[in-house]
């Protein structure tokens, strides 16, 4: 049986391919125009970085959109390795180029889409990572994971790339334009109304 559309006239495959695209475009654009330090840099307490997020979805998206569909590829994943380091995937190394890992998300996302273009949304794989009970799954639940986890870590990218420049993505236009002084001023608004409810909660900020 095949996956219901979800509206009169909806293709639920180009749907998902679009917002998916969509997203991917948008994680690739925040690592754009940064030197070697700013696009590596950890700015989180668990190293969170912008060429690691690339390199983690490209590494995901084509094990659950390629792998899991009895697929196989000649793309090097060592990080993925049994005895790789804890979150190897996560970051990349000072001998992993810049380009290395771009050239790594275009030929994954290639890969993906080949899947997803020669297959219905009802076909089945098995994702050998999951709990044996779960292990089954299809085209269109794997596109919506896959949709989910590169959405989260484009929002991410965001966050990172704001806090590495000051410059904030806005592919969906919802931020207002507002200068510096502008953003500086809402930010004072929003730090004394924090401290005004800490306060009113008998808590010291």
């Amino acid at each position: 049986m095949s996956t219901p559309t979800r509206g009169p006239g909806v293709d639920a495959k180009a749907t998902l391919q679009r917002y998916l695209a969509r997203e991917r475009e948008a994680l690739l654009s925040r690592a754009e125009g940064l030197g070697e330090h700013d696009v590596r840099r950890p700015l989180t307490r668990t190293g969170t970085n912008l060429l690691g997020l690339v390199k983690h979805v490209a590494s995901v998206q084509v094990g659950y959109l390629h792998e899991v569909f009895g697929r196989t590829h000649d793309l090097d994943l060592p990080w993925f390795a049994d005895d790789a380091e804890v979150n190897a995937d996560m970051w990349a190394t000072a001998d992993e180029s810049r380009e290395q890992i771009l050239e790594l998300f275009r030929r994954s996302t290639e890969l993906c889409d080949a899947t997803v273009a020669e297959l219905d949304l009802d076909t089945r794989g098995e994702v050998p990572w999951w709990p044996p009970e779960r292990r089954g799954i299809t085209l269109f639940l794997a596109l919506v994971h896959v949709l989910d986890e590169v959405a989260h870590h484009a929002g991410h990218a965001d966050i990172v790339r704001e806090l590495v420049d000051g410059e904030a993505g806005d592919d969906r236009g919802n931020l207002p334009d507002l200068g510096d002084d502008e953003w500086a001023a809402y930010r004072e608004r929003l730090e004394a109304s924090a401290v005004e409810a800490a306060r009113r909660a008998g808590e010291r900020p």
